[in-house]
């Protein structure tokens, strides 16, 4: 077995002790907690009937006769109570007075009375001045059946006359523990998952090393002479792409996953397209209608196309973690250039492509070639919301760290449900005029390109209508 197997088998079976230990304990917690729970409001009913039974004493004697009314109203009353998705319906609560002898006066179950109760527990340490409290089963050796008794003195001038023991059964509380004893094995279980997850990211962590020092102590056997900054930069070269491999490995089939996905369904609908168009083509028609047809089945093909190099360009750029080579760029002539190659797509359109006003002097360090497909992305996406006679406007906005180049078009905006939506990978808004979408690649390739340039995009609408691209960049130092 390999060293990698060995540890990660090793820090799963640690992992795996180590919970079950603690869902053991978790569980076997859980029940005493909730009586605990229990008891504490059973210690104030008693002592609220007890209170209840020492006002209505009569020449220094017991008079109880007021709870046979109470309970049996009480035991009569029907309800709904909703407790965290538990329904409850009716009391369950019991009780019953025993006089200083321990004899049993009252009963609210009709089962004990006149019997001595003086052995029980609850009665015998609280005739004694002591907390008295006590399980039983209704049942004896059923311990289903088991009931939590609590109570409490009454007093008559000072002095201890009787008891009055509230009890309710632990049944009531029974769907209480096992939803919780449910919730915390759920718990459990998706902690297992979580872990095995983070099992391989510490057995990664942990057993990359043997290969770096090897391949490392290779390195250096192979060096004719010392060197330590050659040996200290090869040894954070080795470091920093042992990380990048580990984090390319857990991201990346998650990503693939990802985009399959996306491809699938955005391919799904031009190929249904062109599968009907060309099944209708065996068939006889009018000349007219053919030609329609293998207009369909060119426009979906040159659709997928578009989508398939759009794809391979964006997966190519996302795979960029900095940029190869940095050099600086002058925004002013580039956003000149890009708007008078826009002008000329614009025409047919009728919109017009214009500079705002005098563009500043700005420098910024990144590649020239991925800034100008990005702004020219945006200057197309406010071309293709744009109606005939409305203008596209380009500028230039510097601040004191960064400089803004903005698209301003005067077309409908963003609808409220897609402002948070529109640099998602596929998520395209139909355009005004043709009701078509695009790709919905472009602004996701603009917004890897703020990224890879230490920057960020943004687009939001313009309080006087339209919408208002921004591509903010660091200025060059």
């Amino acid at each position: 077995m390999s060293k990698r197997n060995r540890i990660f088998i090793g820090i799963l079976l640690v992992y795996v002790l180590g919970v079950g230990m603690l869902m053991l304990r978790l569980l076997e917690d859980i029940d005493p907690r909730y009586r605990e729970s229990a008891e504490e409001s059973l210690v104030e009913t008693a002592h609220l009937l007890a209170t209840l039974v020492e006002q209505s004493e009569q020449d220094g004697t017991l008079d109880v006769s007021g709870l046979a009314p109470l309970f049996r109203e009480l035991q009569a009353r029907r309800f709904e109570a909703s407790i965290y998705g538990f329904l409850k319906t009716r009391v369950e609560l019991r009780a019953y007075v025993t006089d200083r002898t321990g004899r049993v006066i009252y009963d609210s179950t009709g089962r004990h009375e006149n019997a001595n109760f003086l052995h029980l527990r609850d009665v015998k340490l609280t005739l004694e001045g002591r907390y008295g409290a006590r399980t039983t089963p209704d049942v004896p050796r059923d311990p289903r059946t088991a009931v939590m008794y609590v109570a409490a003195p009454i007093r008559l001038h000072d002095e201890i006359v009787g008891v009055v023991t509230v009890g309710k059964p632990v049944q009531s509380l029974g769907q209480f523990i096992e939803a919780a004893r449910r919730k915390t094995i759920l718990v459990g279980a998706t902690s297992v998952a979580a872990v095995l997850v983070l099992a391989v990211i510490l057995s990664v962590w942990l057993v990359r090393p043997f290969g770096l020092i090897a391949d490392y102590a290779r390195y250096v056997r192979a060096q004719r002479g010392f060197h330590p900054l050659r040996l200290a930069r090869r040894a954070a070269g080795m470091l920093r792409a042992a990380y990048d491999e580990m984090r390319d490995a857990l991201a990346g089939r998650s990503y693939v996953a990802d985009y399959v996905q996306t491809l699938t369904h955005e391919v799904k609908s031009p190929l249904s397209a062109i599968r009907g168009a060309s099944e209708l083509l065996q068939e006889p028609m009018p000349e007219a209608d053919r030609q329609r047809f293998l207009a369909n089945i060119t426009r979906e093909t040159q659709r997928v196309q578009e989508l398939v190099d759009r794809m391979l360009e964006l997966a190519s750029l996302e795979t960029r973690r900095r940029l190869d080579q940095v050099a600086p760029v002058a925004l002013k002539p580039l956003l000149e250039e890009i708007a008078a190659s826009a002008q000329a797509a614009a025409a047919p359109r009728q919109v017009t492509v214009e500079l705002d006003g005098t563009l500043p002097h700005a420098v910024v360090e990144g590649d020239a070639f991925l800034l100008r497909r990005a702004i020219t992305n945006l200057v197309d996406n406010a071309i293709d919301f744009s109606s005939p006679g409305q203008v596209v406007r380009l500028a230039l906005r510097p601040g004191r760290r960064q400089v803004d180049v903005v698209v301003t078009d005067q077309g409908p905006g963003i609808p409220a449900y897609a402002e948070g939506r529109v640099f998602e990978k596929f998520y395209s808004l139909a355009r005004p005029h043709g009701r078509k979408k695009s790709t919905g690649l472009g602004l996701a390739f603009v917004k890897e390109v703020a990224e890879l340039h230490d920057g960020r995009a943004s687009l939001h609408n313009a309080p006087e209508g339209g919408a208002v691209a921004t591509l903010s960049l660091p200025l060059a130092r």
